[in-house]
């Protein structure tokens, strides 16, 4: 498959509305220029077998961006970025661990096959897919979810992008 269809097929997502998603487990504050994924998920991973009532062994990375965050990237503007796994019930919340809740909404959902290190399918979805589809970019969690075809630094690696959106 020529690079043109590989690009082609990822831009094009499924719409999905999303169910109401509970969610436990650790968050941090970050930016761009201050990543610290890596140390998030070393934390989360060894203590997600405490969370009791889990409705899957997927995990789930989670973006929560301030209202501004997208009307001018500054790579120095904090987010806050959660690792965590779905639930059935926000109840027997191990210590350190936060609840999180993801309300109903639309979705554009791209599979994604890749490191998830490169960032590029991103600035693709922001700034090609997005201002050219029938929708825009709502304010509410943004998550990816890293199911049994997840490897970490794995190029093979394949992730869903959960993106809201609303129509235009």
């Amino acid at each position: 498959m020529t690079n043109f269809f590989k690009k082609y097929e990822k831009l094009h997502p499924r719409i999905e509305k999303s169910p109401l998603r509970r969610l436990i487990g650790l968050r941090r504050l970050m930016s761009v220029t201050n990543n610290k994924t890596g140390e998030l998920w070393q934390h989360f991973m060894p203590r997600r077998g405490e969370i009791q009532n889990r409705n899957t062994s997927d995990v789930l990375s989670v973006n929560l961006y301030g209202k501004e965050y997208f009307a001018e990237f500054n790579p120095d503007r904090e987010f806050e970025k959660w690792a965590v796994t779905e639930v059935s019930a926000n109840t027997d919340i191990p210590p350190d661990m936060d609840t999180l809740e993801i309300p109903s909404g639309l979705y554009a959902v791209f599979n994604y096959k890749g490191l998830s290190t490169d960032n590029s399918i991103y600035q693709e979805i922001f700034s090609e897919w997005l201002p050219n589809s029938d929708y825009l970019l709502d304010h509410r969690p943004h998550f990816e979810i890293l199911g049994e075809k997840y490897r970490n630094n794995d190029p093979d690696s394949e992730e869903e992008i959960w993106i809201p959106v609303r129509k235009k």
